[in-house]
């Protein structure tokens, strides 16, 4: 038993000094390019080809077609076809006379034109000495102012009297006015027949006696 315990622990450290030593070298031939020396006689030298750039000219673009110029197109003139009128005879026998033509007829006459007759004083037409301004006697005012009136088929005023031509006198013809609202009428006529409305004027005589 005490051999074989022997035999075994010699074995061991046998392998331990191998163990060591293989260490030891390694580190050696790593120290000393050893191993760079092995590995560049085994790895195979690569070769490097530089290659150039292969460059293809491209062919140009071919000329432009050349301009042909087109003749001029000439246009034959228009064919004009001229009718050349032909004198001819007749034997037709033309009516030619001398005699004048007849009078055209005369207008129709006219239609009626309504004559209307305007309308006039009434009787017991108011005296103007009634309707004299007393003011206009003192200041001894004199004139004939005319006045219009419209009368309608009643005979009656359709407006108020005016003026139409003054006396020169404000008063004066204010009196002419109130004369001509308080008298009467009768209504003007058309055709003599109808009563219709109409206008007249009259003067009004204011005149100291």
């Amino acid at each position: 038993m005490a051999a074989y315990a022997y035999q075994s622990s010699s074995n061991r450290t046998t392998v331990l000094v191998a163990i060591i030593a293989a260490h030891v070298l390694m580190g050696w031939a790593l120290v000393s390019g050893l191993a760079r020396s092995v590995v560049e006689s085994i790895a195979a030298p690569l070769i490097t080809d530089l290659i150039d750039d292969i460059q293809v000219d491209e062919p140009p673009p071919p000329p432009p077609p050349p301009v042909m110029e087109r003749p001029p197109v000439e246009v034959p003139p228009p064919l004009v076809s001229i009718d050349i009128p032909v004198q001819t005879t007749t034997t037709a026998i033309s009516d030619v006379t001398d005699k004048p033509r007849p009078p055209a007829p005369p207008p129709p006459p006219p239609a009626p034109v309504a004559k209307p007759t305007p309308a006039k004083l009434g009787r017991n037409f108011p005296n103007s000495e009634d309707y004299y301004p007393s003011a206009s006697k003192r200041a001894e005012e004199q004139g004939s102012p005319t006045v219009q009136v419209c009368v309608g088929a009643n005979g009656r005023l359709t407006r108020d009297p005016v003026v139409t031509a003054s006396s020169g006198f404000p008063r004066l013809d204010e009196g002419a006015v109130k004369l001509a609202k308080s008298g009467r009428y009768e209504a003007g006529t058309l055709n003599g027949a109808k009563a219709a409305e109409s206008c007249i004027q009259f003067k009004v005589r204011f005149e100291i006696k």
